[in-house]
């Protein structure tokens, strides 16, 4: 049941006081893309979650073959973009032995879907180091869903050595990410963010490179923001 259908909750939510609180960025009502979250569950013995995997099977998985127009691209980030980018996994590397690279770019001209593999090898990532042309690395389209997914797991649950931000702040944490993802305005709404969200055309992706621990907890999304020409990336990764 949403909050709003909650007559005494929804009063003390939608108060001036809650307004002043971190949280009450958030909407009341669970997204378009707020699908199948991944929650921790408990039993008498202890407890137990994963982080989605990497890939999604809605879409193709394809590699870069070098065939595709690849567009030049200037890198954008700045350290407040990093931070949003990277607010889901943040916790795998402040409390665990996670490595993080979120980086944002802006490109010459439209990317179309069939370069996208192209592009993100040619953006020279750190998670794609050592990469060769024979190598597969593996990109997939995949819903706005997928990728709200992936984040609120690695929020809420954590990396390796750590248990994460829970759901109410993991929930900001992920909502955080997609909106540096998606290359939202930096004062945007929530509203505003989830319409940026479900107007971007998003991709996940991994690769057997040294970057990538490859044992569970590894991460991979791009985003293609409305007029694709500019790229986010967020990348992942930890281990025990």
């Amino acid at each position: 049941m949403d909050v709003v259908e909650m007559p005494g909750i929804a009063g003390w939510a939608t108060s001036p006081h809650w307004s002043h609180h971190p949280l009450g960025w958030l909407p009341l009502s669970l997204s378009e893309f707020e699908v199948e979250p991944g929650l921790p569950s408990y039993h008498a013995r202890g407890g137990s979650w994963s982080i989605p995997y990497g890939r999604s099977d809605d879409g193709p998985q394809t590699a870069p073959d070098g065939t595709a127009h690849v567009p030049l691209a200037v890198e954008t980030t700045t350290d407040s973009a990093a931070g949003a980018l990277a607010a889901a996994v943040s916790n795998w590397s402040e409390e665990s032995n996670g490595r993080i690279e979120a980086r944002t770019f802006d490109l010459g001209e439209p990317v179309s879907a069939a370069a996208v593999p192209s592009v993100l090898a040619s953006l020279k990532l750190e998670s794609l180091r050592g990469l060769k042309a024979s190598d597969r690395a593996a990109v997939s389209s995949c819903p706005a869903a997928h990728a709200w997914r992936l984040v609120f797991a690695a929020a809420s649950t954590g990396g390796a050595y750590n248990h994460g931000l829970r759901g109410a702040y993991g929930r900001l944490a992920a909502w955080r990410s997609l909106a540096g993802l998606s290359r939202a305005a930096v004062h945007a709404s929530a509203a505003e963010v989830e319409q940026q969200v479900l107007e971007c055309d998003w991709y996940s992706f991994g690769a057997a490179t040294k970057w990538f621990e490859r044992v569970a907890w590894d991460i991979g999304l791009a985003a293609i923001a409305p007029g694709r020409r500019q790229v986010a990336v967020l990348a992942a990764t930890d281990t025990d």
